[in-house]
């Protein structure tokens, strides 16, 4: 491959993207001959993403932003591909590589191969088998149409093979994302919050939530934010709060002395929270991977995951979106019972690497 599209639709793909970056301009500087184009799709507004974001990863703005945002995801899958279209025709390449599950993962790789260029889907064959999530359907559809699977465990090549993927067309390489955080991590920052607080080390929780089943109903949300404050002691609860939530909880009129509910963190802010946290409640996969790699007690207010290894091998527990789960969850942790877990295997910084290695012998 001599010409790559790297396509990212939000915040967390270029937290994916990155070490792609980095490894191909290596790849370059020993020798080998590799351009890419980095294109934003974006399908997500993100008022965090400036100049200071990109330099912190140490990537260059994107080449191109398609500004394909908003909308239902009929209109938002249209207009981007719409936009993609004439993207690619403007600038041909020999592969269009997506990452993760966003609509922009789907709605790039339709766009490509009636293009009649190839695909390569990082992350691919993950399922959670809930297709009610948008996020499946975006999954099952690009790994229908993807040429090259680079995935991130055994589980993921099952799936792939179960539906009739070639072997060779398999590339077992990690995480991409663990790539950045290994990268990042002695770059973690403080927030201000921390001092605001008085937070320390092992004594506070957090908690993220933005999933439909959690947050869209209001008895659902009530009830789950008031099992957690019944059952974490006298710990603080920091809760950096996704837009939509926050629109809901303010609705509820929740409120306690013990739960603080902040503004969305920078990437660096939150991992530090994150790594020094007690306990993390969240509802997010990405996280659940971030903790296993730190060692840091998790629990997902999910009934079913796309990464069952960060619960067979890592630190998390399924425990569902039962309000009264969280109870015998929180005795657990607090009696010291919880799992160590362990890192699950090429969850080691150098995905990227092996990702530009099959690549360039592509």
């Amino acid at each position: 491959m001599k010409n790559i599209t790297l396509i990212a639709g939000a915040r967390p793909n270029f937290m994916k993207i990155a070490p792609i970056i980095h490894a191909i301009k290596t790849a370059n500087e020993n020798g080998h001959h590799m351009a890419y184009r980095l294109v934003h799709t974006g399908q997500h507004y993100d008022k965090k993403m400036s100049g200071d974001f990109f330099e912190q990863l140490d990537i260059p703005e994107p080449h191109a932003n398609l500004e394909a945002g908003g909308g239902s995801q009929a209109e938002q899958t249209a207009n981007i591909m719409v936009r993609f279209e004439k993207e690619l025709l403007a600038h041909p390449t020999d592969l269009v590589l997506v990452v993760g599950d966003v609509t922009s993962t789907m709605a790039c790789a339709i766009t490509a191969q009636k293009l009649h260029t190839k695909v390569a889907h990082v992350e691919g064959g993950i399922r959670s088998n809930d297709w009610t999530m948008p996020e499946e359907i975006n999954r099952l559809v690009t790994d229908a149409i993807t040429n090259y699977f680079f995935t991130t465990s055994e589980i993921a090549n099952t799936n792939l093979r179960n539906s009739g993927i070639k072997e060779e067309s398999l590339f077992y390489v990690g995480n991409t994302m663990i790539d950045t955080l290994l990268k990042q991590r002695p770059r973690f920052s403080k927030p201000p919050i921390w001092e605001a607080l008085g937070l320390t080390d092992k004594h506070y929780l957090v908690m993220t939530l933005h999933r439909p089943a959690n947050v869209d109903q209001e008895s659902q949300l009530k009830a789950l934010i008031d099992e957690i404050i019944a059952h974490t002691q006298d710990l603080p609860l920091v809760f950096p709060v996704h837009p939509r939530t926050e629109k809901i909880l303010k609705q509820l009129g929740i409120s306690h002395p013990r739960l603080h509910m902040v503004e969305p963190l920078s990437y660096l802010e939150f991992n530090y929270l994150v790594e020094r946290a007690k306990v993390v409640v969240t509802d997010s996969g990405g996280i659940t991977e971030e903790t296993t790699v730190m060692g840091v007690p998790c629990m997902t207010l999910r009934d079913n995951t796309e990464r069952p290894e960060t619960i067979t091998q890592g630190t998390n527990e399924l425990i569902g979106t039962d309000p009264k789960a969280i109870a015998p969850a929180m005795q657990k942790l607090f009696s010291g019972n919880w799992k160590t877990g362990t890192i699950p295997h090429l969850w080691d910084g150098r995905t990227a690497e092996r990702i530009v290695e099959h690549l360039i012998q592509l």
